[in-house]
């Protein structure tokens, strides 16, 4: 149907949805490879699939919203109700994380000595590298804010600048929790307390790459005047996303850090 006739988009046909459908069940196959037989190469396969299928749908995406125009404010408000959905989704994923967590370490079990943490673990300094680590994003979701605000009072400048400065911390964060895993004195196989940690807090961790990709696009896009003061759907989908990570890392550090710290 044409625009004419209604002010909605109707999405053409794409390979992409099934493309990385077949990304992510080989990356999924591919973890399961990693972790049995050291053997990654499988992994790095669905990995690349991904990376291509994303810039392929990003670009289309981008093609549809600047330059053939067909996010109307319509289709601007549908985006912004499926974006805060997907946030929704995203929340009760990791409430299950937590609730293993608090279910686990409110009534701990004889089979892990009746105590948390479980007898025999370990657990980090949380006045270190964790502490560290929540400067950081909280910084990184000031900045966020910064940038945003700058790009609405058209100072792409300093939109720029700032959306550098996040991104930045966003890797500098990675950087240092690998450095922290690598220090870790406990694994994923040691009782409900190492399972829940590192799948918490390593889930939180893709969902910090993935921002940060998300803001390196942005950033891309902000640099190719793609984003007006009006019109920047994109740049409002990270930034909301990056909030969230902002927010249940604070979770993440004062249940699982600084509350079992022993």
């Amino acid at each position: 149907m044409s625009m004419n006739n209604h002010p909605f988009h109707m999405v053409e046909k794409s390979p992409w949805p099934l493309t990385s459908s077949m990304g992510m069940i080989i990356l999924t196959s591919g973890f399961i490879k990693w972790f049995h037989y050291k053997n990654y190469w499988m992994f790095m396969v669905g990995i690349l699939i991904m990376m291509m299928s994303s810039y392929q749908w990003w670009r289309d995406v981008t093609r549809e919203s600047t330059f053939q125009g067909l996010h109307s404010k319509e289709v601007y408000m549908n985006m912004s109700w499926g974006m805060i959905l997907f946030i929704t989704s995203e929340v009760f994923f990791f409430l299950s994380f937590f609730w293993a967590y608090f279910h686990a370490s409110l009534s701990p079990s004889i089979e892990i000595g009746s105590m948390w943490p479980p007898n025999g673990i370990i657990t980090f300094n949380p006045y270190h590298i964790p502490l560290l680590n929540t400067i950081i994003l909280v910084s990184s979701g000031a900045s966020i804010t910064w940038s945003h605000h700058s790009l609405i009072n058209k100072k792409y400048d300093q939109s720029m600048i700032s959306l550098i400065i996040t991104i930045m911390l966003g890797i500098y964060f990675s950087i240092l929790q690998k450095y922290e895993y690598n220090d870790a004195y406990f694994t994923i196989a040691d009782s409900i307390y190492g399972s829940t940690f590192y799948m918490a807090t390593g889930f939180h961790g893709m969902h910090v790459l993935i921002g940060t990709f998300f803001l390196i696009v942005c950033l891309i896009r902000l640099k190719n005047n793609h984003f007006s003061n009006k019109h920047h759907f994109g740049f409002e989908a990270a930034s909301w996303y990056w909030h969230f990570v902002d927010i249940v890392w604070l979770f993440l550090y004062i249940s699982i850090y600084w509350w079992s710290f022993n």
